[in-house]
């Protein structure tokens, strides 16, 4: 069963003006499914492949000129001499014949290397991450959630969680082939999940050898998500150096397994040099990796908030790549520690809100709402809220809502 991806739009729309579009995204999460059903005319050659990797590195504008301009070309990563030869196929042939270059790769850290020199100008870069709810639940809204007055009271969400179904749908997380193919092994799905990243990216890109310590890194900075990011702490928990740290969370990034929330700051060149909060893109490995099991207990758990709070981040972040946009979505904290979980930026104008698990929040959870206008004098305040569990979305004052999750 295959389920259509709301990304598919962006593609159309970035086909209209680019030769080539590249598509990341962490593996298994449905880049070449997505490509060779949508583009079934075009042919298909991957370089997980041994013989392919081979024959394209002998020549690699040989082996492509041999093959039909309308080519997938998947974890392109492996070939980095490729990006020249499409340059060349690109230019030589636009004005003979239709090119349409589609790539997929799963470790940006490697492939940004050289695409933005060799591809400058005839390149769309897109992100794919594991299936939204939206997705899952054949919801048609393709939109941007963003929480403004005019999207907050024009959405029309075509499912409802009960909260067996929100929970079990956050244990299970994102991935397509877990609700294609109805997996019930949890377990065993996030085990080969893990193996396969530690395995073959991880180790083919750091050359990490002690894969028992990368794997309790994993699991340390799992039990962080929601969190500030203390790459100390982390580092004397599992026995490495910050430096380690820093690199092996560069990687977790690259590859879409982990997304840093960075503090709002009018010069942007300040917010990259803050700690920024960690959020993994996946809520089943999380849970995996954090040991739970079942989804009562999961629900129940002390962690639940963060995971809840995980799970919301995500959704947004897929709302916003889904429609080829890049998350325009920062944190605030202050010396006093008065925290707001997301604040959106737009027009000038931030958009603060909280995230609870409840169904019916504490409204001081809004309270440091207002020091917004305090810390950013030049900046608007526009409506916000709380997201949240609550059945049905309700007003709080004249700017603020409960939100209920179903409308990400």
């Amino acid at each position: 069963m295959y389920i259509n991806r709301h990304i598919k739009k962006a593609f159309k729309k970035a086909e209209k003006f680019y030769p080539a579009i590249l598509l990341t995204g962490s593996r298994q999460v449905g880049k070449s499914t997505f490509l060779t059903h949508t583009y079934k005319k075009c042919d298909y050659i991957s370089f997980d492949k041994w013989d392919n990797l081979r024959d394209i590195k002998k020549n690699p504008q040989e082996f492509l000129l041999k093959l039909k301009k309308q080519l997938i070309l998947d974890e392109i990563q492996r070939i980095q001499d490729a990006f020249i030869a499409i340059k060349y196929i690109i230019d030589e042939y636009k004005n003979k014949e239709k090119i349409l270059y589609l790539l997929t790769g799963s470790q940006k850290f490697v492939l940004m290397k050289n695409v933005s020199e060799s591809l400058a100008g005839r390149l769309a870069i897109l992100e794919m991450y594991g299936l939204s709810s939206r997705e899952i639940y054949e919801d048609d809204r393709n939109d941007v959630f963003m929480p403004k007055k005019e999207y907050i009271e024009n959405a029309v969400p075509k499912f409802k969680y009960s909260k067996k179904e929100l929970w079990n749908r956050i244990l299970r997380g994102s991935y397509p082939e877990i609700y294609e193919k109805n997996v019930n092994d949890l377990q065993m799905f996030y085990s080969n999940i893990v193996e396969t990243y530690v395995e073959r990216d991880v180790h083919e890109f750091l050359n990490i050898k002690d894969t028992y310590t990368f794997k309790k890194f994993l699991v340390s900075i799992a039990a962080r998500s929601g969190q500030l990011l203390n790459m100390s702490e982390m580092g004397k928990e599992i026995g490495v150096d910050t430096k380690t740290i820093k690199s092996w969370i560069s990687v977790l990034e690259a590859s879409n397994i982990i997304y840093l929330l960075y503090p709002f700051y009018l010069n942007v060149s300040k917010r990259i040099v803050k700690t920024p909060k960690v959020y993994f893109l996946d809520t089943g490995l999380l849970c995996y990796l954090t040991d739970w099991k079942d989804y009562k207990t999961l629900e129940s758990g002390a962690y639940s908030g963060n995971i809840f709070e995980t799970f919301v981040v995500s959704e947004i972040i897929k709302s916003f790549a889904n429609s080829g946009l890049k998350p325009n979505i920062y944190y605030f904290r202050n010396a006093n520690t008065a925290e707001i979980d997301l604040l959106f930026y737009e027009d000038n104008t931030l958009y603060p809100i909280e995230i609870k698990k409840s169904s019916s929040p504490n409204l001081n959870a809004i309270k440091s709402f207002h020091l917004l206008k305090s810390y950013y004098k030049n900046v608007n305040v526009g409506e916000g809220g709380i997201i949240c569990s609550s059945n049905g979305l309700k007003k709080i004052d004249s700017s603020n809502y409960l939100i209920p999750i179903e409308y990400l």
